[in-house]
């Protein structure tokens, strides 16, 4: 009799392991294993990218080595250049005129896809849905559907590789679930070794200023309206276009979705060319709305539906202005 307690105990215990260790993951578990593979994992393919309705082919490189990342784009078609991302700093050579354009960017963190490390924080906002798995360069994936909860921002689904837990695609579609922009990898390898990094190539050609945020409160606007979910994450005042006239710049985000906030004077800069036309523009997934507010003009642009930047458009005042 004891034997045969033994024998059920020992069953139903292996049973248990067995479930436990069979359980599948959820969706988030599955984009959280997306952000960490991509830090330290070097790997290379060629990847495709559908924006404002242009298809383009490039060379992908990423290697991680001593706790430091770095992306590189080289392109297959003209223009010839190179895109070069090492943590915030990303550096463009253009190979026909050796012109170097470079810029800090604090807020992005991959050429492919941006997902945060907290997704915790964006259940008010999107419900996240593991919704099928399909083959993406021969590599079987899994298929993330990150979904909205209101229509201020736009749908998004992720390709996951089963095996490396890399980004094998991804795509965002409008509200009617038209694809506006995707970004595909048509083959990837996995390296052992980080692939040598290209410093050395851009070392020195052009030295630019380290972007630093500056208390919000120092803008001279507010936005008094945002929808759930959007907070605000940079701001910078720095000349733009041409010009030397400073333009204050406030970045907002839910995490996914991010809309840039600009304001500048139209006194100090005449070259009214260098600037959007007033009302609403849209390419692709980015719109935009531009108006006039006292002397200068504001100009809301992102990644969201024309309805988020009219939105937020409206609720932006001079600070200390009379009601």
């Amino acid at each position: 009799m004891i034997l045969v307690r033994i024998f059920f105990t020992l069953l139903f215990a292996s049973i248990s392991v067995v479930s436990v260790a069979e359980t599948p993951l959820t969706a988030k578990q599955m984009l959280q294993k997306m952000v960490k593979a991509m830090e330290v994992s070097n790997y290379q393919g060629t990847v495709v990218f559908l924006k404002n309705d242009k298809l383009e082919a490039m060379k992908y490189f990423h290697t991680s080595e001593k706790n430091k990342e770095q992306e590189r784009l080289v392109s297959l078609n003209s223009p010839q250049r190179e895109i070069i991302r090492n943590s915030d700093e990303v550096t463009c050579l253009y190979k026909l005129t050796q012109q170097v354009i470079a810029d800090h960017r604090p807020y992005e963190h991959s050429f492919i896809v941006d997902v945060p490390k907290n997704l915790d924080e964006l259940d008010s906002s999107y419900q996240f849905e593991v919704v099928g798995e399909e083959d993406v360069a021969m590599l079987p994936s899994y298929v993330v559907a990150i979904q909205p909860k209101d229509d201020f921002r736009y749908v998004r689904k992720i390709w996951i590789a089963k095996d490396q837990f890399l980004p094998m695609k991804a795509v965002v579609y409008d509200l009617s679930g038209i694809v506006l922009e995707q970004v595909v990898f048509t083959e990837m390898r996995v390296n052992k070794q980080p692939i040598p990094s290209k410093d050395k190539e851009v070392a020195g050609v052009s030295a630019v200023a380290a972007l630093v945020s500056e208390p919000s409160n120092q803008a001279s606007f507010e936005v008094t309206a945002l929808p759930l979910g959007f907070k605000q994450i940079f701001f910078s005042r720095k000349p733009l276009h041409k010009s030397d006239q400073p333009v204050d710049h406030l970045l907002l985000s839910d995490g996914f979705a991010s809309v840039s906030v600009y304001l500048e004077s139209k006194k100090a800069d005449k070259t009214t060319d260098s600037r959007l036309s007033e009302g609403l523009h849209s390419v692709g997934a980015i719109n935009s709305i531009s108006r006039n507010l006292a002397e200068s003009q504001l100009t809301v642009l992102g990644e969201v539906p024309a309805s988020t930047v009219k939105y937020i458009s409206e609720g932006v005042k001079l600070r200390n202005s009379a009601p």
